[in-house]
């Protein structure tokens, strides 16, 4: 580690305990204590005195300018929107429903909410703008009983609100970007019309760190998503464990221009409160890691420097041929750039190579490639790699707080967690909590982690899949899905996104392979840039360029559970209404072998 990275981040020092069963508990050695904000509203009061001019949020307008919020502004519009949220006996049992991409009302509503006490839930897009039956949106409104329903802008989401009209008696608000009110609806304006500090100031005091702060839902790839608790100690701690291993974090506020959805725990818990804790800026990338939309992200980085930035390896993906051939926005992007994260799933050791190669060849570049580790339910962080490291997929070490138990399971160790950043549990489901802790109380999350190197524990873990996803081979042989999906999608490049495996009760190991359509492209220059999917991957060269990938992979393999026989490009891209890919943009597993059943039965009998 360089002496420059010393400065952003403390050197890990885990402490380990082996039982005679083969148990492992790992924890820091740095101290958390119990010195982190009552709530989140703590970190709002004390910029908004501290630094009340500086920019807290911004979004483009319609004009296509930014649009800056201050903190004094910030904590002004909360305090008026919070005094009409106690206007209306809203509470845990009446919380506040959004339909809605990221935005500063958005914020503004979620921030309000919790200043009171009122918890909110952020439900996906995806459930309202793609479904067609609604059914997870249903199941959330039902389980909720919502007292408010914001939906921003208010014309995208009218069959939603049609369809769970019979389901809450909840006032709709719509956001102020909406071009008509539904019936019934009013308009954000009015949340804005009075202001009554005192009652506001009063309820703020009474927030404990153990009062609900919000529900996340989970994915529901089985069955109906369910409500996670996040407790204001659950995001205070977090935040507070993050500063102590990343010290530069209170030094250089955070910038970021983040697209994360707030529906889901990494970009509303781990990147919106890290700014808020902070007093740093966050610019809301109206951009996605799809055709098209990503265009607006680079708008985006061209105009604002970030000095951390977050996203998942899809988003990777994209940016790095862009990165690598404009150089004015590479060195724009890089300029004061500490830190480049990436979750959601692991990085392809291909995307690391070309990010590390540009790191390193810009003279002076102190950027560490890092990620980390947790879920829904860890409010994320549970791991974090604060050191930097050597290759693609380190999560790093328990963070400061929280305990990893690792549990000898089929040949892996099965990670559990503790801490103050652990959900006491689902909303309204006592069964389904009571089977997520095991008889310790710690947190069954379902992955496995392998030491980087068992000898020495602070040089960090690496994941090893979900438990629940590796399957047998007919012969018995064990597959470990985790590792064989990244092996496969760097193997394949450059015609390969993301990969499914294949072959639970088989002879052979499969890939489903949902294609990267501009690698495709690469290989059949012949075609025309708009020419069909179909066409595309089932050109000869791209045809042969994957049977020739399987072919050495299987050479270089050392066991049928090392490599793929079989491999089938897929026309159809992940649907994320079905549940195959996540707002994050990474593919659950386990949905598209659901969903295509007769695709992998057909991908067999055809060999």
């Amino acid at each position: 580690m360089t002496e420059a990275n010393e400065l952003l981040c403390v050197p890990p020092d885990i402490q380990r305990e082996v039982r005679d069963d083969g148990t492992q508990y790992l924890h820091s050695a740095v101290t958390l204590g119990d010195d982190y904000a009552r709530c989140v509203g703590d970190w709002l009061e004390y910029w908004a005195k501290e630094t009340p001019d500086a920019v807290f949020l911004a979004e483009r307008g319609s004009d296509g300018e930014w649009q800056r919020l201050s903190y004094a502004e910030v904590r002004s519009k909360v305090v008026a929107i919070a005094s009409w949220l106690l206007s209306h006996n809203l509470s845990a049992e009446r919380p506040m429903v959004i339909l809605s991409d990221n935005s500063v009302e958005h914020a503004l509503l979620v921030l309000a909410g919790m200043h009171v006490g009122i918890p909110g839930a952020a439900i996906s897009t995806g459930y309202s703008l793609l479904s067609q039956d609604h059914a997870k949106l249903k199941a959330n409104i039902e389980l909720l009983q919502p007292g408010v329903i914001f939906a921003e802008p208010a014309e995208r989401y009218v069959r939603a609100l049609e369809a769970v009209a019979d389901l809450h008696d909840g006032v709709v608000v719509a956001g102020s970007c909406s071009a008509q009110l539904p019936d019934g609806a009013i308009p954000f304006s009015d949340l804005l019309s009075q202001s009554d500090e005192a009652a506001v100031m009063q309820a703020f005091a009474a927030v404990t760190p153990d009062t609900v702060a919000k529900f996340l839902f989970t994915s529901g790839s089985t069955g109906a998503p369910k409500a996670v608790i996040n407790t204001q100690r659950m995001l205070t701690s977090s935040q507070l464990s993050k500063q102590l291993i990343w010290p530069f974090i209170k030094r250089e506020k955070p910038v970021l221009v983040d697209w994360l959805p707030w529906s889901h725990t990494f970009g509303a818990n781990h990147n919106f409160n890290m700014v808020l804790c902070n007093g740093g800026s966050l610019y809301v990338d109206g951009g996605k890691p799809a055709p098209g939309l990503i265009d607006t992200t680079l708008q985006n980085i061209r105009d604002i420097s970030p000095n951390m930035y977050f996203s998942v390896p899809r988003a990777y993906d994209m940016l790095l041929p862009v990165l690598q051939k404009d150089e004015a926005l590479r060195e724009g992007f890089f300029r004061n750039l500490k830190y480049l994260f990436y979750a959601g799933a692991a990085l392809p050791t291909h995307l690391w190579d070309g990010y590390q190669a540009m790191i390193d060849s810009i003279p002076g570049c102190q950027t560490v490639l890092t990620c980390a580790w947790g879920s829904t339910e860890t409010s994320p962080l549970a791991t974090d790699c604060h050191f930097h490291p050597d290759i693609s997929g380190n999560i790093g070490v328990p963070v400061p707080g929280t305990t990893l138990k690792l549990v000898p399971n089929a040949g892996k160790l099965e990670v559990r967690v503790k801490g103050p950043n652990i959900t006491p549990g689902y909303w309204k489901n006592p069964q389904k909590t009571a089977e997520a802790f095991d008889e310790e109380g710690y947190y069954l999350i379902g992955d496995a982690v392998k030491f980087v190197d068992t000898e020495q524990p602070n040089a960090g873990l690496l994941f090893d899949g979900r438990v629940s996803e590796d399957f047998k081979l007919m012969t018995g042989t064990w597959v470990h899905v985790g590792a064989l999906r990244m092996a496969g999608i760097d193997a394949l490049k450059p015609v390969a996104q993301d990969i499914v495996v294949t072959g639970h009760g088989r002879d052979a190991i499969g890939f489903l392979v949902f294609p990267n359509l501009p690698g495709c492209h690469s290989l059949c220059p012949d075609l025309p840039e708009d020419a069909p999917v179909a066409e595309v991957i089932n050109h000869p060269a791209v045809q042969a360029h994957l049977q020739q990938s399987l072919a050495n992979m299987k050479a270089a393999g050392s066991g049928s559970s090392t490599y793929a026989s079989y491999a089938l490009l897929l026309e159809e891209p992940p649907s994320s209404e079905a549940g195959e890919i996540t707002d994050k943009g990474y593919i659950n597993q386990r949905m598209v072998l659901t969903r295509r059943a007769d695709v992998v039965n057909k991908l067999y009998e055809s060999r």
